[in-house]
C-alpha cells in the first residue's frame, strides 16, 4: 500500500507504522510517499516530521484513538451498500430538515438516528441535512470545532455507521445533505500548520485557510477533495458550506466557483444530482447566479433575512441583529424580493449591507428559508426554541408562511410538533483551560447584548448536552400532535400543489395589513390567508373561494373575503 502526505519545506518525513518508521521519498510538489506492502484495512499509521512527534494524517478517513491519535487506514471499498437503485434527488420543490446526530435521539449515534428515518418519511421531508460529523477533540459537540475533515467522528459511531445512515436513508427515498466546515479549524487537535502553508491568519471562530497565498494550490485541493470525498465516497447528495463569507479568496477564480465545477463534473459521472449549499452573511447572489452569467454556480444559500422577518413578525422581538425588522410590510416585500437589506443600511453592522437579486431570472428555490434553525436557537442565551413563547396557533401560522412560500423550506428536528426541549450551545474540551475560555466567551458575547448571565447555560456541562435531546415521548401528547398534523398536510399539500412550488416570484402576490395583523399570500390559484393577531379578520380575497384545503381553525367563507380566527391560517382554492 502507498502512503502520501504533503509537507513542502521538511527535510525528513517518516511514517510510523505501529511502532515501526519508515522513510518517505520526496516525489516533487512537496509530496512524500512510501510504499508499506502488509499495510491495509485497520493498519494504525501517522507521520513524523523532522523527527518530531506523530501526528495522524491531515487527509485520514478513520480516527477511533481521536484528533491526537494514529490514523487507522480506512478501505471505503469494503462497505456494502444497498442504494445503487438510488438516482438522487434535484433541490427544487424539496423539503430539508436539519438535525444533529448528537441529540436527535436519546443515544445520539446514527445508528439510533436510523431507526427514527421513518418519522421522517410520514412527514414526508426530502432531504435530511445533518450538521459537522467530522474528528473533533470532544466528546459531545455542535461539530463546527472539527480538526480532521475527512474522518467521521466516533462519538456517532465511525464511518461506517455513516454509511448505514445514509444507505437507509436512501431505501427510504431520503436525500442526505453534510454540513462541512472549511473556513476554520477547531481550538485542539489542529496540526495542519506542521504538515505545510495551510494557515493564513484567523477569522472569529479560529485559523482560516491559506486559499489565494504562496503554496494555496494544494490547500485549495485539500478543501475540494475532502468535499467530493463526501460525495463519491459516502453517496452524499450534497454539502452545506458552513459560513463561506469567511473564506478569504482573492483569485480570480473563487474556491466556490472551483468547487461547483468540480461538484458538477461528479454529479455527471455519477449520473445523479449534486446540491451545494452555501451559509452567507452577505446577501450576495452572485453565489447561487450561474457561472455562465458571472455568478458562482451554487445551488443554493440560505437567506436569514427571511428568517429574521419572519421571526420578528411572529414574536416581535426587536434586539440584535432584529432591529431593522419586523413590520408586516417588510416581511412581504421580502418574500418578494428574497433579501431585507439589498444595499440598505443595516443598524445591527452599521453599514451598507447586501445586493438586489434579480427576480426575474432567478428561482426562488435557490434560497434556503427556516423559521427554526441551528444558529438561530442555538446562539440564542437560553437556546429556546420558538414554542417556548409562541401558542400553537402562531407556531401553525409561522409552518404555513414557511411551507407555502415560493423558497426552499428547511425544518429544524422536532420544529414539526414544537418540541419543548431546548437546543443550546454545548461542547466539552479535554483541556480545563480551554474550556473556561469557551465558557467565559459565551457569558460576555451575551453579557453585550444585555442578557442576564445567570440565563446563559455553561456550554462545558453534561447537563446542557442533555436538555438539549429531543423527547419523542412528546409526539403524541397536545398540543404537540396537532401541530405535527399540520406540518404533514402542509408539506403533502405543497407536494400536491404545483402552485406552492413554482419558484417564479413575479408570479407571488403578497398582501398585508399592518393594523388587523393579517397577510395574504397569492399563489395563483392557491391562497395563504393567516391571521397574526389575536381577534378575528376578514380578508378579501379576489375570485370565488371554492375550496378550503387546509386550516388551523374553520374559517368563515363571505362573499367577497373570508373571516379567519385569531393566530390562524386558512389554505384556500379559488
Amino acid at each position: 500500500m502507498r502512503f502520501s502526505v504533503w509537507a513542502p519545506g521538511r527535510e525528513r518525513v517518516g511514517l510510523r507504522i505501529d511502532h515501526d518508521e519508515h522513510p518517505m521519498h520526496a516525489a516533487g510538489g512537496g509530496w512524500w510517499v512510501a510504499d508499506a506492502g502488509s499495510a491495509g484495512h485497520g493498519t494504525d499509521y501517522a507521520f513524523t516530521l523532522d523527527g518530531g512527534e506523530p501526528r495522524p494524517d491531515p487527509r485520514s478517513a478513520w480516527q477511533p484513538a481521536g484528533v491526537h491519535g494514529p490514523s487507522k487506514v480506512y478501505d471505503h471499498s469494503r462497505f456494502e451498500w444497498t442504494d445503487r437503485g438510488w438516482t438522487g434527488r434535484a433541490l427544487p420543490g424539496s423539503v430539508i430538515y436539519e438535525l444533529h446526530v448528537g441529540t436527535f435521539t436519546p443515544e445520539g449515534t446514527f445508528d439510533s438516528a436510523l431507526r427514527r428515518l421513518d418519522h421522517l418519511v410520514d412527514l414526508g421531508v426530502d432531504f435530511v441535512e445533518v450538521m459537522p460529523v467530522n474528528a473533533l477533540d470532544a466528546p459531545r459537540n455542535w461539530g463546527y470545532d472539527g480538526v480532521l475533515w475527512s474522518a467521521v467522528t466516533e462519538n456517532y459511531g465511525g464511518p461506517d455507521a455513516f454509511k448505514r445512515f445514509v444507505d437507509g436513508c436512501h431505501r427510504r427515498g431520503l436525500a442526505v445533505l453534510l454540513d462541512v466546515v472549511h473556513n476554520h479549524l477547531g481550538p485542539s487537535g489542529a496540526y495542519l500548520d506542521e504538515f505545510g502553508p495551510y494557515f493564513a491568519g484567523r477569522n472569529i471562530w479560529g485559523p482560516s485557510l491559506n486559499l489565494d497565498g504562496p503554496g494555496s494550490d494544494e490547500v485549495r485541493r485539500f478543501v475540494i477533495d475532502n468535499a467530493l470525498g463526501w460525495l463519491r465516497d459516502f453517496h452524499l447528495d450534497g454539502l452545506r458550506l458552513d459560513a463561506v463569507h469567511a473564506l478569504v479568496d482573492h483569485r480570480a477564480t473563487h474556491l466556490l466557483e472551483e468547487l461547483a465545477v468540480e461538484a458538477e463534473a461528479l454529479a455527471a459521472h455519477l449520473r445523479r444530482p449534486l446540491s451545494l449549499i452555501a451559509e452567507s452573511d452577505l446577501n450576495d447572489p452572485r453565489l447561487v447566479k450561474a457561472r455562465e452569467s458571472g455568478g458562482h454556480g451554487l445551488t443554493a444559500q440560505w437567506n436569514d433575512d427571511l428568517h429574521h422577518c419572519l421571526h420578528t413578525a411572529l414574536t416581535g422581538e426587536r434586539q440584535g441583529y432584529y432591529a431593522d425588522f419586523g413590520a408586516l410590510t417588510d416581511l412581504a416585500r421580502t418574500l418578494r424580493e428574497v433579501f431585507f437589506h439589498t444595499g440598505s443600511t443595516s443598524t445591527f453592522r452599521g453599514r451598507a449591507h447586501g445586493r438586489p437579486v434579480d427576480v426575474h431570472n432567478t428561482p426562488a428555490h435557490r434560497f434556503v428559508v427556516s423559521l427554526q434553525n441551528h444558529d438561530q436557537i442555538g446562539n440564542r442565551a437560553a437556546g429556546d426554541r420558538l414554542p417556548a413563547s409562541l401558542p400553537p396557533g402562531l407556531l401553525a401560522c409561522g409552518a404555513a408562511l414557511l411551507l407555502c412560500s415560493p423558497y426552499t423550506p428547511m425544518l429544524f428536528m422536532g420544529e414539526e410538533w414544537g418540541a419543548s426541549t431546548p437546543f443550546q450551545f454545548f461542547s466539552y474540551f479535554p483541556d480545563p483551560q480551554l474550556r473556561e475560555t469557551i465558557r467565559q466567551g459565551r457569558y460576555d458575547e451575551f453579557a453585550e447584548h444585555g442578557w442576564d448571565r445567570s440565563a446563559v447555560p455553561d456550554p462545558n456541562d453534561e447537563a446542557t448536552f442533555e436538555r438539549s435531546k429531543l423527547r419523542w415521548d412528546e409526539l403524541s401528547g397536545e398540543p404537540h400532535a396537532r401541530l405535527l398534523r399540520c406540518y404533514r398536510d402542509l408539506i403533502a399539500l405543497r407536494r400536491a400543489r404545483p402552485e406552492l412550488t413554482d419558484p417564479w416570484l413575479e408570479r407571488l402576490g403578497v398582501d398585508v395589513d399592518e393594523a388587523q395583523r393579517w397577510l395574504l399570500l397569492d399563489r395563483g390559484a392557491v391562497k395563504l390567508v393567516v391571521n397574526l393577531g389575536d381577534r378575528s379578520v376578514t380578508v378579501p380575497v379576489t375570485g370565488e373561494v371554492s375550496a378550503v384545503l387546509l386550516a388551523w381553525a374553520p374559517p368563515q367563507l363571505l362573499e367577497h373575503g373570508v373571516e379567519v380566527p385569531a393566530q390562524s391560517f386558512a389554505v384556500l382554492a379559488v
